[in-house]
């Protein structure tokens, strides 16, 4: 940190700026500057700290008069570690936490700032919820501009089917809003775009009556989990839109690090339909704990949160199969019987219903066929144990290779897949690059899953 160098902030920027400036030293900056995955550690010249659009745009400004480079935080997880820069600025939005739910329109407006905890808290008040993320401590601007995978998406799409409009700080300092009516091609490019295009200020989301769910984890012992795997295959082939459900192999969470599989519904709809729709699931093999029961939906989203702790060191490969094959269930339970580190886990997400009744152009999210997303998200604690655990990551990745599609989800991305950024655009990746060119011709925003406009 000693050799990082401050920014210079300007007399007027400083007397009028809202939030909070932080250079190297100043108390709260070694705070600041850590993001979630403990493996990224760059010390900016300046963080942001923003509470408004003003300060927004005043930061935008100052990181191009600088000629430094701009990193965009939001208030969640960023794997890849591009919501930080070294030596540069970075644009915290973490305090923007400002939400407004209007039951009688069902409709959510929310700062970026947030988390999916707080923002399925303040609309619950209410009955009401939107696709969020699995984990909740996720951040509903990264979540979203990525596309948003989540347990509602069988029955109402995924978090950027729900977008309505949003309130982008362009990189020329511009405050405009995105929507079907305004800048409908920007609109179009948040919408799986990622942070391309400049610093998204509010979101407004569609909301749904959704106040119960039944969900939970089927655990099974690993001896068990071939069968689990199978059976969740041929099971998510006919199951409803209420019905989402969610597969991992993963360690128990009672410490006594036994190896598991687990099979985690999430009816959204009628209880008495609910009940039947996951009798078999709840049925099948010998479960070690049935954990299925009604609970209000804000809880399910932070039943996987004891697996995503915040310091920790992160390493994650992603993609989707072509499909659950015989094969494909044999590589996993493999690969997880010799995983080096007792925080790691492999993640099936379960891609139908009304998330896959989207025309693929419709939206920059173009992966709207039904299908498993996998995730393996290797944990560690030691930077000793680094070397292991990212070798087992990317070898259980590359044995899954014959078995993938060539389509990535960008939200699961991890630093080193610069390569396939392409892959999470897929054919929408030409129109993304003509938006990019008119609102960020310079690539101000490119620590992201970059879209350059020189391409």
């Amino acid at each position: 940190m000693a050799s990082t160098r401050p920014i210079a902030i300007p007399d007027g920027v400083r007397a009028s700026f809202s939030g909070r400036l932080l250079q190297p030293g100043d108390d709260g900056y070694e705070e600041a500057r850590q993001l979630h995955n403990g493996m990224i550690d760059k010390h900016p010249g300046l963080i942001a700290q923003c509470q408004t659009n003003a300060d927004v745009v005043d930061a935008i400004n100052l990181g191009q008069e600088a000629g430094v480079e701009v990193a965009v935080r939001g208030g969640g997880h960023g794997v890849a570690g591009r919501a930080a820069t070294e030596g540069g600025l970075m644009i915290d939005l973490s305090p923007m936490k400002g939400i407004y739910v209007d039951p009688v329109s069902r409709t959510v407006r929310a700062q970026p700032g947030l988390t999916w905890r707080e923002f399925d808290r303040a609309a619950a008040v209410h009955g009401l919820a939107t696709t969020g993320g699995v984990v909740s401590s996720t951040g509903i601007a990264g979540l979203t501009l990525g596309g948003g995978i989540g347990w509602l998406m069988g029955k109402h799409g995924l978090t950027v089917d729900n977008l309505l409009s949003a309130e982008v700080v362009t990189a020329a300092g511009d405050v405009v809003t995105a929507s079907n009516d305004e800048h409908p091609e920007l609109f179009w490019a948040l919408r799986g775009g990622g942070g391309n295009f400049g610093v998204v200020s509010s979101f407004e989301y569609r909301a749904h009556p959704v106040r119960e769910v039944l969900a939970g984890p089927m655990v099974h012992p690993l001896r068990e989990a071939s069968a689990a795997l199978a059976f969740h295959r041929e099971f998510t082939e006919s199951v409803p839109d209420e019905l989402t459900v969610g597969a991992a192999l993963l360690h128990a969470p009672d410490g006594s690090g036994a190896k598991v599989a687990a099979l985690v519904p999430c009816h959204c709809g009628d209880r008495a339909t609910a009940d039947a729709d996951v009798k078999s699931l709840r049925a099948f093999g010998t479960p070690i704990v049935d954990l299925v029961q009604p609970m209000p939906y804000p809880t399910v989203n932070t039943l996987l949160d004891d697996v995503s702790p915040k310091g920790v060191l992160n390493y994650w490969k992603s993609g989707f199969l072509t499909g659950l094959s015989d094969a494909a269930v044999a590589i996993l339970v493999e690969a997880f019987e010799r995983v080096p580190s007792t925080m790691t886990g492999i993640f099936l997400d379960h891609v139908h219903g009304a998330a896959t009744r989207v025309d693929a152009s419709a939206t920059a999210f173009p992966h709207r066929q039904d299908a498993f997303s996998i995730l393996v998200l290797a944990q560690w604690t030691s930077p000793a144990d680094t070397e292991a655990n990212i070798a087992w990551a990317r070898e259980t990745f590359e044995m899954l290779r014959p078995h993938m599609t060539d389509r990535r989800y960008t939200n699961f991305l991890s630093a080193d897949d610069a390569t396939y950024v392409r892959q999470g655009y897929g054919a929408n990746y030409e129109r993304l690059v003509q938006v990019k060119r008119r609102y960020d011709p310079n690539n101000v925003f490119r620590l992201n899953h970059n879209i350059d406009p020189a391409a």
